[in-house]
């Protein structure tokens, strides 16, 4: 189901909804839950719907705790889910460490 929900995502028209989704949210993590969590949502719900889970966010909720227990028993399940959440979530970057980012100079 997995590996479906990920060629689904690559199908032409998906691939095209994605990233007019992501153009709409220009990096904006708000934004980025308004368009584009809606639009991924969607693609999942299409294909996970045809395998018992109900064909609304709580199925496609069910189905993530569903993949997330695998994931530390099946390395192959672990990829691709990062290979799917890569899809739609942004890269998250960690701010630098270092002087001069709003912490007290020492003495």
């Amino acid at each position: 189901v997995l590996a479906e929900v990920i060629k689904a995502f690559g199908a032409p028209e998906n691939a095209q909804r994605m990233e007019e989704a992501r153009d709409n949210a220009c990096n904006d993590m708000g934004k980025m839950l308004q368009f584009l969590l809606p639009v991924a949502t969607q693609i999942q719900q299409d294909v996970i719907k045809a395998y018992g889970f109900s064909s609304d966010g709580e199925g496609v909720l069910k189905f993530a705790r569903l993949i997330k227990s695998y994931e530390s028993q099946d390395p192959e399940i672990a990829s691709m889910s990062g290979k799917l959440k890569a899809m739609f979530l942004p890269p998250m970057t960690l701010p630098p460490h270092g002087t001069g980012t709003g912490g007290v100079a020492a003495s």
